[in-house]
């Protein structure tokens, strides 16, 4: 079945309606009990696979139900099969079939130096703002190797996967303190890559 082909099925059965409703997530995930983490990472892998579905319902899921830690290491488990099966896709059909899939969104200038690739990679994963699985077919487009995708890709979700498992963990006990505070780190997280860049670039002017 083609990626188009799943996309209208899931459509069609209901499914994604289910991707865009925190509650709902929750109680399927609890309801499977021991295979819970498994959904989490199908849905989150799926999530990322498949544009445009949202991921952040479900890693606040995986946080609710699973804790910091645990939630955590669920959601770059499924993120990073998700990056790795975009970046294989983009690989393997090329640069053609991508641009009718995404259109003119896939040309993302910045990505076309390979002395920068890896850098980018990691720093676009923490900007909520630059799509995630864009990022993830483009980079599959060009020279950059698996490995180093994949650990670029890693060390910048980390942050903010253990951010939105906390927070999400934070919405099941209510405590409003440590909510804001989550919030507020996720601003500043944000905030990081957009600072430097105009840091780089004011000195480039320089």
């Amino acid at each position: 079945m083609s990626l188009a082909g799943l996309y209208l099925y899931l459509q069609q059965t209901g499914a994604f309606a289910v991707l865009f409703n925190q509650q709902t997530l929750q109680h399927i995930v609890n309801d499977y009990g021991q295979w819970g983490p498994f959904l989490i990472i199908i849905l989150m892998c799926i999530a990322i696979v498949m544009s445009p579905l949202p991921s952040a319902p479900i890693a606040l899921v995986s946080g609710a139900a699973f804790g910091h830690i645990w939630g955590t290491v669920y959601i770059l488990i499924g993120s990073l099969l998700g990056a790795v099966i975009a970046f294989s896709l983009a690989r393997m059909l090329g640069y053609e079939a991508m641009q009718k899939r995404f259109g003119d969104s896939i040309k993302i200038k910045w990505l076309q130096s390979e002395n920068q690739l890896m850098l980018v990679v990691g720093v676009s994963r923490l900007i909520p703002f630059i799509s995630f699985d864009i990022v993830s077919y483009a980079a599959g487009l060009t020279s950059l190797g698996y490995i180093k995708f994949t650990v670029a890709t890693l060390l910048g979700i980390i942050p903010a996967s253990f951010l939105l498992a906390h927070f999400g963990n934070e919405l099941v006990t209510s405590d409003l303190p440590n909510m804001v505070v989550t919030v507020l780190l996720l601003g500043g997280i944000t905030a990081i890559p957009i600072i430097i860049g105009v840091l780089v670039n004011k000195y480039r002017r320089g």
